[in-house]
């Protein structure tokens, strides 16, 4: 069972990647008192993670901030050396990487797949939520396969 709309984030830690390493974080901690536009990719460096998802909340992030948005974070089942990387190769100062290199915040949040098949193993699905304050405001999960819900462009469309 997924999380829904109206309920709050499971608390798990996750691994923020900053300019001086890695810094682990409660996701408790890091949602609260803000409005958080969270995305998750299936992979760092996957092809439509880094040719659309991530680029169109780097493009967009002045105007999700300007409806309300405080911040913008992305998350991934990959280390945070990775996120860090790919963040600094890909991404921009307004998106946050979150690594959950476990998977515990994607498997807490019942949003895991499973990409053993293509040499992946359980990741995180693709998805994209509005947390206000550590509570989900809207919730928007992709059919496998697929890049249409979870981008920014459609984020910006319900806010």
């Amino acid at each position: 069972m997924s999380i829904a709309v109206g309920q709050k984030l499971p608390d798990v830690k996750l691994i923020k990647a900053t300019a001086n390493g890695p810094e682990a974080v409660q996701s408790a901690d890091y949602f609260a008192g803000k409005k958080v536009a969270l995305f998750s990719v299936p992979g760092a460096f996957t092809p439509t993670c880094s040719a659309k998802h991530l680029p169109g909340y780097v493009n967009n992030a002045s105007d999700l901030k300007a409806k309300g948005i405080d911040e913008i974070a992305c998350t991934a089942v990959n280390d945070p050396f990775v996120m860090g990387a790919w963040g600094k190769a890909s991404g921009s100062d307004d998106v946050t990487m979150l690594a959950d290199g476990n998977g515990d915040f994607a498997s807490a949040l019942g949003l895991t797949m499973d990409g053993t098949g293509f040499g992946l193993g359980k990741r995180g699905q693709r998805f994209s939520m509005v947390v206000n304050d550590g509570v989900v405001e809207s919730l928007n999960v992709e059919a496998p396969g697929a890049f249409e819900v979870s981008s920014a462009e459609h984020m910006l469309g319900q806010l």
